[in-house]
Order: C-alpha cells, then sequence, then structure tokens
C-alpha cells in the first residue's frame, strides 16, 4: 500500500509539476525572439484571417480566456501590476491554457507509455527517460509560442492513445472515440490528419497488400474531412490554404536549415531506438505523413521545429510499444 502510494506521489510529480514547471520556465524565464507575444494586449488580428481563422477551438479559447482572466485580475489591482510587469495579460491567458492541455497531453504520454511496453520499455526508467525527453522537446520548441500547439499535441496524443487501444483490443467505442476526436481536432489545426496516418501506419500491412482496415480508414479520413470542407465553406478567407510558399527559404536560410537538421536528426534518432518490426510501422508511418511533411517544407517553415514534434513523438510512441503483430480482419 505504502507502495502504491509512492509510485502514485512520483506519477504526479513527474508526469505534472515537472512538466508545469519546464513550460512555466520557457514562458516566464526567457523571452522567445521569434515573436514578441508578451506585448500583445489582446488576440491579433492575424489569428481571425487567413489560415488562423480555421483554428476554430484555439481561438474561442484564447479570447474567452482572456476576457475571463482580465476581469479576474482587474479585481486584484496589485496583483495585475506584477503581472502586467512580466507580460500582458493576454499573454499570461495564452500560457494558462497552453500549460493546462501541456499537462494534459504528459498524462496522456504517461498513459500511453505503459498501455503495452515493449521489452526495453518496461523498464520504468527507461520508460520515464524517454517521457523526460519527449516532453522537453515540445518545451524547446515554444519558442515558438502560438495558441494551438498544446491543443494540437493533446488531441493527437489522445488519438494515438484510442488508436492505440483499437489495435489491442478491438472495442468499437475506442474507434467511435477516435473517430470524434479527429473530427473535433480538425477545428484545433490540420495536423488533425496525422492521427490517420498513425491508424493506417498500424493496421495497413503493404507488404502482404492488407488493406483489410480500408473501410475504417475511410471513416477515418470522412472524420477529417467533413469539418475542414466546412470550415474552407463556412469561413471563406482570400488565402485558404497557406499564408505563402517558403520553399526556396527554406533551404536558403541558416535559422530553417538548422531547423530542417533538427527535424532529420530527431527523426533519426527515434528511428534507431526502435526494432526492426517497429521500424516497418514507423516508414509506414512517414509514408502515409509524407503529404504533411511536403507541406511543411512548401508553405511552413523549418526553423519552427514544433510542426517536427507530432513525428518525433510518434517516433517515441512506436519504439516502447509490442506491434509485431497484425491485427486479423474481423
Amino acid at each position: 500500500m505504502h507502495k502504491l502510494f509512492d509510485e502514485k506521489i512520483n506519477d504526479f510529480l513527474f508526469v505534472i509539476i515537472f512538466p508545469f514547471l519546464l513550460l512555466f520556465m520557457a514562458y516566464y524565464g526567457f523571452e522567445s525572439s521569434y515573436v514578441n507575444m508578451k506585448a500583445w494586449e489582446k488576440a491579433p488580428d492575424f489569428m481571425f484571417s487567413s489560415v488562423y481563422a480555421y483554428r476554430v477551438i484555439p481561438n474561442y479559447l484564447t479570447v474567452h480566456v482572456a476576457e475571463i482572466f482580465t476581469e479576474i485580475i482587474n479585481g486584484f489591482p496589485a496583483l495585475k501590476v506584477y503581472l502586467l510587469n512580466h507580460g500582458s495579460l493576454f499573454y499570461h491567458s495564452v500560457f494558462i491554457v497552453n500549460s493546462l492541455f501541456f499537462v494534459l497531453s504528459s498524462i496522456l504520454l504517461s498513459l500511453i507509455l505503459k498501455l503495452n511496453p515493449s521489452v526495453f520499455f518496461q523498464d520504468p526508467r527507461i520508460k520515464r527517460l524517454a517521457h523526460l525527453l519527449a516532453v522537453f522537446l515540445i518545451v524547446i520548441t515554444q519558442y515558438v509560442p502560438t495558441n494551438c500547439d498544446s491543443i494540437a499535441v493533446f488531441f493527437y496524443l489522445f488519438g494515438v492513445l484510442l488508436s492505440l487501444r483499437y489495435f489491442y483490443y478491438k472495442k468499437i467505442s475506442d474507434f467511435l472515440l477516435l473517430l470524434a476526436v479527429i473530427f473535433v481536432s480538425t477545428f484545433v489545426r490540420e495536423t488533425a490528419c496525422l492521427n490517420i496516418a498513425f491508424f493506417a501506419a498500424l493496421f495497413v500491412n503493404i507488404r502482404q497488400l492488407n488493406f483489410g482496415y480500408i473501410e475504417e480508414i475511410a471513416f477515418l479520413v470522412a472524420a477529417f474531412l467533413l469539418p475542414y470542407l466546412g470550415l474552407k465553406f463556412f469561413i471563406p478567407q482570400h488565402i485558404s490554404f497557406a499564408e505563402g510558399v517558403y520553399l526556396f527559404k527554406n533551404f536558403t536560410s541558416p535559422f530553417n536549415l538548422a531547423g530542417l537538421c533538427f527535424g532529420i536528426l530527431g527523426l533519426y534518432f527515434v528511428f534507431q531506438l526502435c526494432t526492426s518490426d517497429q521500424q516497418i510501422i514507423l516508414k509506414k508511418y512517414f509514408l502515409f505523413s509524407s503529404p504533411y511533411m511536403i507541406m511543411i517544407a512548401c508553405v511552413g517553415l523549418f526553423w519552427e521545429t514544433r510542426l517536427f514534434i507530432p513525428l518525433l513523438l510518434t517516433g517515441f510512441v512506436v519504439a516502447s510499444h509490442e506491434l509485431k503483430k497484425y491485427p486479423t480482419i474481423s
């Protein structure tokens, strides 16, 4: 009983408190030279135009949490003065939202690593080192603070957990919940489609041309396309897919080249953690997520290394699980 209590306390400190402190230091210990969000008094206009307008859930939370937080803080003048010395009230509200979903993501990651660990990851020390490294990678990429990344990572890991549960247990409830997660997370960011890539990597056996789960994948694609196309229809924008094309800039700017090297080396590192069977799963994931990688190269910026985070997290997840047997077709 005493040992179980100690384990719960350790999990609480390691999975919740320590990640929160890391994010707190990232937001308040040093200031980003990429974007001066600390000075923003309110949500900027560009958040509701171009591609950012389609990130409905982050925008809604950002605006309303900022309004509520400002109203509360206005009742405490001394506290308001102190907080304003360390950033605008809008910046603090963004931190509140991001820290909440970041901690929830850490909890999901812990659940994923414990679900059905491979032999190497059955050692709790290895599991914690992998968890710590994954959390640290998320934190250090927050030099590009946004209002959507933490929420997107939460929904992605939630979808990964449900895909793994469906892989192991074949419960229809997990699949239905996965559909709901993809549908809702499309209102967060387009990276919701990566959950489809992960599901396909688990269930499609390319070597044996086993496409028995094509119906399930079709439902997942529909769960993504319905809200995605609906957003394009109901929130028309002059620029609906990207702010610009940065392909040339990505391969000429030293900062972007450094970001590209970070992504390549990071993916190489997690790939080396995998066994041969796990590497097959990861290769399929890279194949199915190649449209996302192409979009990063064309309309994203490599220096925004936060864009590589879902891919790196997937590498840790695949390395930590026994995925040798392909599921039978029911």
